[in-house]
């Protein structure tokens, strides 16, 4: 009867065991295209990126098509939905932002080429612009100075 009960719990074991195993598998994937198989089996040189489509309007989440040896595969991509987004595959260092224009109150600045990802054609510079901020920022002693006449009535 021991014997019976022994040989009953092992298969018990292994068949947790294998079920657990099982579980484990594509855990981190969550439904994406393999991107490690594209790449492992092809030089950079070989490998064709498309242009990232988004799943929604004009920005956000999408898929970019990437083809190697004849096989054409799905990745992941995303699309900064702010002025990033003309540039998203080009990686730029930007200096910092310029005084508002008055007359269309934007400000700009411009950045060199630093990184080109996924093959894209990318510009050595980019000049981008984006509205001022409506606030008007006060310095320190701006503030101080105001209490100072509120306080004195002067």
């Amino acid at each position: 009867m021991r014997g019976l009960v022994s040989v009953t719990l092992l298969l018990l074991l292994a068949l947790s065991l294998s079920a657990e195993a099982g579980r484990g598998k594509g855990k981190g994937n969550k439904g994406k295209p393999d991107r490690a198989k594209a790449a492992s089996e092809c030089t950079p040189a070989e490998t064709e990126y498309g242009k990232c489509i988004p799943e929604q309007g004009d920005c956000g989440e999408g898929q970019r098509e990437v083809t190697c040896k004849g096989q054409t595969n799905k990745i992941h991509c995303k699309i900064p939905c702010n002025w990033k987004k003309d540039i998203s595959d080009c990686k730029y260092k930007f200096g910092p932002w310029g005084p508002c224009d008055a007359a269309t109150n934007t400000k700009s600045r411009s950045g060199s080429l630093k990184k080109v990802l996924f093959n894209a054609e990318c510009r050595d510079t980019v000049t981008v612009s984006k509205p001022c901020s409506p606030k008007v920022k006060k310095t320190r002693g701006e503030n101080h100075t105001l209490i100072y006449y509120r306080q004195t009535g002067l």
